[in-house]
């Protein structure tokens, strides 16, 4: 992991057309604006991931109707 430090203002740049830009720092809370093309999804990590489980029992319940209808 890259660890970086910026002021409020200050952006970084992944890549050539994603930045991240920090909006505002208040005690222990970081605002940040992110800048980046359409096609790149971007999603807070709890949602992400509330994404994948999603996607992994939709699979999971698909391969039981699957063996379902070959029994």
């Amino acid at each position: 992991m890259l660890a970086l430090s910026r002021k409020s203002g200050e952006s970084i740049m992944i890549g050539t057309d994603v930045e991240i830009t920090v909006l505002e720092v208040k005690g222990e809370q970081v605002k940040i604006g992110i800048s980046a093309p359409k096609s790149v999804p971007i999603y807070r990590k709890e949602i992400y991931k509330e994404i994948q489980d999603a996607n992994r029992e939709a699979v999971a319940q698909l391969d039981a109707e699957a063996l379902k209808k070959i029994l």
